[in-house]
């Protein structure tokens, strides 16, 4: 049997996500902008395109569920702050993307068994990991 890894998936836990046409509606501003902003985050952290674009299908009329199914973006977000891509405002951006299509593979945990796996992938993505050292640096370089 295969043990779970233990790398959060930004995916709703324990249930599928969909329409939820009983559910509690609630405030569609407040969830679209949530939503908006989650957008706009994924232009640096394509990790998160397939998610947050299966959330924004629900902008219509978002329950209880789908707004706590974004609340869990953030807070994975919470866990992943410094990690993001660096463009440079003087070279050509070639993008090569991949997708961990095993979002929730654990049936326990609902949690990513493919974590050692998207870990190498995100490495050849480019992806790094922004300390405040690092960011300097790269300030610096982009100053000469």
């Amino acid at each position: 049997m295969e043990s779970c890894d233990p790398v959060d998936a930004p995916m709703m836990e324990k249930s599928k996500l969909d329409e939820d046409t009983q559910g509690k509606v609630v405030d569609p501003t407040h969830y679209r902008g949530m939503v908006g902003i989650l957008m706009y985050l994924t232009s640096s952290r394509p990790n998160l395109i397939y998610v947050v674009c299966m959330y924004a299908r629900y902008q219509a009329r978002p329950t209880k569920k789908h707004l706590h199914a974004v609340k869990r973006i953030f807070q994975y977000l919470r866990g992943t702050v410094n990690r993001g891509l660096w463009y440079s405002k003087d070279s050509t951006i070639a993008l090569t993307a991949f997708a961990d299509a095993d979002h929730t593979g654990c049936q326990d945990t609902r949690r990513s068994t493919s974590g050692k796996r998207i870990e190498f992938l995100i490495d050849k993505l480019g992806m790094r990991c922004f300390t405040p050292e690092t960011l300097k640096e790269l300030a610096d370089e982009a100053e000469e």
